[in-house]
């Protein structure tokens, strides 16, 4: 009886082979892997390894990710905004577009985030620049009234300031 999983990443090889155009012997040399070993693996014969999955994703052009979540090695991001789900489901995409559009998609909400987190830390440095004046106008201006009380004006030269009642 054969694992489903082993199946399924099977056919997705050897769908994104067609795809791609290439031979069974040509992506065999490309992923660095023996002919009949990629054979069964696209049968559903064997299991491959992350790393045999990473050599054959280099060798189609295709990120190692994708494989990993076909054969169940890795979990779909949870946190998708539907915009992935519609690229890696569009028929019309080969494997190759899905990837670089998703990667473009990625490096946008990178840059997002990262400007996100700039303008938030500029945000806080700005409220700690306010709260630093504040508080040292609040301690100045404490220290004077302060002084006025006691009836110190040495601060202040040739200057005589009478006390405030």
């Amino acid at each position: 009886m054969r694992n489903e999983t082993v199946k399924s990443i099977g056919d997705y090889i050897r769908e994104q082979r067609e795809q791609a155009r290439i031979s069974v012997r040509q992506l065999a040399q490309a992923a660095g892997v023996s002919n009949p070993y990629l054979s069964q693996i696209e049968r559903g014969l064997r299991k491959p390894s992350a790393d045999i999955l990473q050599q054959i994703a280099k060798g189609l052009r295709i990120s190692a990710e994708a494989l990993y979540v076909q054969a169940g090695i890795l979990e779909d991001r949870p946190a998708d905004t539907g915009v992935r789900s519609a690229l890696l489901a569009d028929q019309e995409l080969s494997e190759r577009q899905k990837q670089v559009l998703i990667e473009i998609y990625e490096s946008f909400r990178k840059e997002n985030a990262a400007a996100a987190e700039a303008q938030a830390v500029a945000a806080t440095e700005a409220a700690d620049d306010t709260k630093t004046s504040k508080s040292s106008w609040s301690d100045a201006t404490a220290e004077a009234e302060q002084d006025e009380r006691s009836g110190d004006a040495n601060d202040v030269p040739d200057q005589t300031v009478p006390p405030i009642r």
